[in-house]
């Protein structure tokens, strides 16, 4: 197995997220808030990951934790998408519920599409899981 790429993270006062490596290679990414230091923070982390990615990483965001998604951040996330790098992305995003997946559904709706990571939303941790789980040819 390839040695998994450093993650560079360390918990600062007033970010409120954490990263961890997940068992394959990937990272794990929990939010408990998104405030403007937070998506300050998680955009530069982010954008640092991306040089130099060469293989296929696949990484959960975990935003359970947080009430309300600004529009922001949600922009943020596809302008980050956007960088060609991201191709070699699978990422699951699971949400505390219905309501919050389609809030971002409506916002990923209005922007062009890119050739960016492989991303689906979930309301459900395992279901997550499982399509991260799957191979490249099932997860469309």
């Amino acid at each position: 197995m390839t040695e998994s790429k450093p993650l560079n993270w360390q918990p600062q006062p007033g970010i409120g997220y954490t990263v961890v490596r997940r068992p394959d290679g990937g990272m794990m990414l929990t939010f408990t808030d998104l405030g403007e230091a937070t998506l300050k923070h998680w955009y530069a982390f982010s954008q640092e990951h991306l040089l130099g990615s060469d293989r296929l990483t696949r990484n959960m965001y975990d935003l359970r934790q947080v009430a309300v998604i600004p529009v922001a951040a949600i922009q943020m996330a596809v302008e980050l998408n956007n960088d060609p790098s991201t191709r070699n992305i699978r990422l699951a995003v699971v949400v505390a519920n219905q309501e919050a997946r389609q809030a971002i559904m409506e916002v990923i709706a209005l922007e062009p599409p890119t050739s960016g990571a492989a991303i689906k939303i979930f309301t459900d941790i395992d279901q997550a899981e499982e399509w991260l789980g799957r191979s490249l040819d099932q997860i469309v």
